[in-house]
């Protein structure tokens, strides 16, 4: 393995120095073009990447902050003088140079700690392929099975039943024989916890008929697999791997999972290697191995959609009108699609198939999100990397088509897609709607929603606390209008106490109406609120206009994983509660 080293990536003759004026100076290297900012303070100098943590965006002085910069896509700032992200509060810091004074000739160098690149560990030259020896067969959405000489890998398999409780639904129908072929793979790789990606109704089929294939994870701070116990899902054969090491599958082939840059804890991406040949699948990683990823790969694969979260169509009040909330979308959605292209020319792959964004919002209740959520279509995406890489295939795949990379790379204007066969179900017309949501909605008449007292066990269980932010809950029905006879309260976080009223000190402030059987599922089982947000099974109004991150991050991360004694927790209160009534 090579050794972490340290790096020069830029250097500032005396003179040059000596120009830094007093706080920000953007500075650009004049060979490579890259960008950076120096911070100079009364007693010490700053400095970092002048790239935005969220999705690579360049840094520009602020004007109302002599400290602060503003990213040009998504208006995050970052305070230089702490290395703080101060837009949105609480989120990240930034990582810094070092900065060298040199005390012979005055000169001054930026330092960085330059992590291996560890797929050039072991490096091995690329042979010759046969027509046939590696293929992939898009299933659906972020599914798709990897052939490699023998050996056959699936992807992220999610095949049946919704995500994010029920707000997610697949929009391709996955080929008639995929649950076959998945119990069949001789591997599985789950890039991640979201329930698009690690799907609890597909894994439930797949253990009846295979409950030891080998399943690989990365080994994040939040385990992918921290559920498993808890859902019943029989799988024995859940392997934890570490970043940046080669795992051997045979002799010829071998893969290797990366963590994201924005978000360690929880996302992962993939490099497969089949006799010197890479494929690489970044998924839905923000900022895949922090921006380090091979150039030149055979095959990439990554998300394209957006429109993955509830921001901005379940929030309302101030400035969310409808009119503003289509132009948002429709910045976003060109952003993005100016990000991909970008990242696609800059690591030049041979081949490029945008995939994981297949999903839609397919049950009635949610027309709204539906016809307002505008996503990116693969073939914009696409037709954008042909127009700036006319050298780069790119794959616009539907459910069973099938990429031969030999064939795609000896000519790639040759046959090497396989189309599904005339007549072949491409898109879904039913969901089994009320299969999955009748266990959503078991869990509103749960025995323990009987008595308030469960509201102050549930977020003393949670443990978020010592913030300055009151959130007001309101349990709705599917329409988001009150639940008669539900309920509605306010949460203080600062001392995690429960008003009546809200509290005459300054305080931030959050209305959050949930779909109480959306909700009332969460709490029972001890999940994550990323069903709520995620899952457009909200709306919220907030007062100032501010992410919380502290707060969704603890509440979509860290909440406790022993989440088995939930149950036991609320339960033991409850009846406290009942018994001390008759006393």
């Amino acid at each position: 393995m090579t050794s972490q080293v340290s790096k020069t990536v830029l250097r500032l003759e005396a003179e040059d120095v000596q120009t830094l004026k007093d706080g920000i100076n953007l500075k650009k290297h004049p060979e490579d073009g890259k960008c950076y900012i120096i911070y100079k303070g009364k007693d010490k100098m700053r400095a970092c990447r002048n790239q935005c943590k969220h999705q690579g965006g360049l840094f520009i002085e602020d004007i109302e902050d002599s400290r602060t910069v503003r990213c040009t896509k998504h208006y995050w700032k970052l305070n230089v003088a702490t290395m703080e992200y101060v837009n949105p509060p609480d989120s990240f810091t930034q990582d810094e140079l070092e900065v060298v004074l040199s005390d012979t000739d005055g000169s001054l160098e930026l330092l960085e700690l330059n992590p291996p690149d560890p797929w050039t560990a072991e490096p091995r030259e690329a042979q010759e392929l046969h027509a046939g020896e590696i293929t992939l067969t898009y299933i659906t959405h972020a599914c798709m099975e990897l052939k490699a000489g023998n050996k056959r890998m699936m992807f992220d398999p999610w095949l049946t039943g919704p995500a994010f409780a029920r707000g997610w639904w697949l929009l391709h129908e996955p080929p008639s024989d995929a649950m076959d072929r998945l119990s069949q793979a001789d591997l599985i790789y789950i890039s991640h916890m979201h329930s698009d990606h690690l799907s609890y109704p597909t894994l439930q089929r797949l253990s009846m008929k295979r409950p030891d294939i080998p399943i690989y994870v990365g080994d994040t701070s939040r385990p992918v697999f921290w559920y498993l116990e808890k859902s019943g899902v029989n799988l024995t054969n859940v392997n934890v791997v570490p970043f940046g090491v080669w795992q051997n599958v045979d002799e010829l082939l071998r893969f290797m999972i990366l963590m994201d840059g924005v978000h360690p804890e929880l996302d992962t991406c993939l490099i497969v290697e089949y006799k010197g040949h890479m494929i690489l699948n970044t998924v839905d990683c923000t900022r895949p191995n922090n921006g380090r990823l091979p150039h030149g790969v055979d095959v990439m694969m990554s998300d394209f959609a957006g429109g993955a979260s509830g921001f901005p169509m379940t929030f309302h009040g101030g400035k969310y009108t409808e009119s503003w909330k289509a132009d948002f979308i429709k910045n976003e959605r060109k952003k993005l699609l100016k990000y991909k292209t970008q990242l696609v020319k800059s690591l030049q792959p041979k081949i490029y198939c945008p995939f994981a964004g297949y999903f839609t919002e397919a049950h009635p209740s949610d027309r709204y999100i539906k016809e307002t959520n505008i996503k990116n279509s693969a073939a914009d995406l696409n037709q954008s990397i042909r127009k700036r890489c006319p050298n780069i295939l790119t794959w616009t795949p539907v459910p069973g088509s099938v990429l031969d990379l030999a064939l795609a790379l000896h000519d790639p204007s040759s046959s090497a897609i396989t189309e599904p066969p005339n007549g072949t179900k491409i898109y879904k017309d039913s969901w089994d709607f009320d299969l999955y949501l009748e266990e959503l909605k078991a869990s509103v008449s749960a025995e323990i929603f009987k008595c308030k007292s469960w509201i102050q066990y549930y977020y003393n269980w949670a443990g978020f606390k010592g913030y300055n932010l009151v959130i007001r809950v309101i349990e709705t029905e599917d329409d988001f209008k009150p639940l008669k006879g539900g309920y509605d309260y306010l949460v203080d976080f600062l001392d995690l106490s429960f008003p009546d009223e809200r509290p005459e000190r300054d305080h931030a402030f959050e209305e959050i109406k949930n779909r109480v059987n959306v909700m009332r599922h969460v709490i029972l089982n001890g999940q994550l609120w990323d069903d709520l947000y995620i899952g457009y099974n909200n709306r919220m109004s907030r007062d100032p206009d501010v992410y919380h991150h502290k707060l969704w991050n603890h509440f979509q991360i860290e909440l406790p994983l022993l989440q088995i004694f939930v149950n036991i927790y609320i339960y033991f209160y409850f009846f406290i509660s009942v018994f001390s009534t008759l006393i």
